[in-house]
């Protein structure tokens, strides 16, 4: 279940196992976390002594051998190398200790490391170094999240959603909805999966929490058609199956309540999903 250093991760690279925030639990984050670290890039900057944009052939060489071991430790940290990456994340910041991409990287491996008091440092070094940096703001937002901090969350997302260059305006809004439902806020994260999903219509797991959210509010017909996109998509998984089961059990449609439930048992045989289906948990 997420981008610090990239565009919309997880939506179309793992076709039949994405994993939805179902659950709201740490799985959840590490979903925005997969994929995330890609090869991070230079941002753009202003040649202070010229009044010009810095391209490549400004880059500091100190800043060059730094870029060049974080992209390094993305691709490790991608690869679940969490060890691997952390080592070359600590050779990019002896190259260049003010390059705050390495130290939102940084923060994203101790998060997967469960050691809170470094990931919080290491967010908060990246805030320091650049305070209107939308990855970090992001990512500090998450971390704050996952520790119950709910509206420190909130206001990174915001803060980071305020940037108006800002090219993960999708992903901050789905993590942003998530953790207000969270903190209980459900009209207010309707509100900001609608608008990820407006954004992004194509990423199947906007649209499956997007769609969990509101057959958990009651707005049966609204559910139907957002889980429905999914379910006929290529993303189908157990979980989608599942709820658009009882979805369309909810509305009285129960031929294609069978149909779905066909494709579970054939397709996800030893699911909990399935499980439950047997049993009749449909409330559960």
């Amino acid at each position: 279940m997420t981008t610090p250093l990239c565009e919309q991760q997880t939506r179309h690279s793992t076709v039949q196992r994405f994993v939805p925030w179902a659950a709201l639990g740490s799985v959840a984050m590490a979903v925005l976390m997969t994929g995330c670290a890609q090869q991070p890039v230079a941002t753009s900057a202003t040649n202070t002594s010229r009044g010009e944009p810095i391209t490549a052939s400004d880059e500091p060489d100190a800043r060059r051998r730094a870029r060049i071991r974080l992209e390094l430790a993305a691709s490790y940290f991608e690869q679940g190398q969490t060890t691997v990456a952390l080592d070359e994340i600590k050779l990019s910041l002896a190259a260049d200790p003010t390059y705050p991409m390495a130290y939102v990287l940084r923060g994203l491996v101790y998060m997967r490391l469960n050691d809170s008091r470094l990931a919080e440092e290491s967010f908060q070094r990246a805030i320091a170094l650049n305070p209107r940096d939308p990855d970090a703001l992001h990512n500090y937002g998450l971390f704050a999240c996952e520790q119950g901090r709910y509206a420190q969350a909130i206001e990174q997302f915001d803060r980071a959603l305020a940037t108006a260059t800002y090219g993960g305006q999708s992903r901050t809004l789905l993590a942003k909805g998530v953790c207000q439902v969270r903190a209980g806020r459900l009209e207010d994260a309707e509100a900001s999966l609608a608008r990820s999903y407006e954004l992004d219509p194509g990423n199947p797991i906007t649209a499956y929490n997007l769609a969990s959210l509101q057959f958990r509010r009651g707005e049966l017909t609204r559910s139907q058609f957002t889980i429905r996109r999914v379910n006929n998509s290529q993303f189908a998984n157990a979980e989608t199956l599942w709820l658009g089961i009882r979805v369309e059990r909810r509305l009285g449609n129960q031929a294609v309540v069978q149909q779905l439930a066909d494709q579970l048992s054939r397709r996800f045989p030893d699911s909990q999903e399935w499980a439950a289906y047997q049993r009749g948990a449909f409330n559960d």
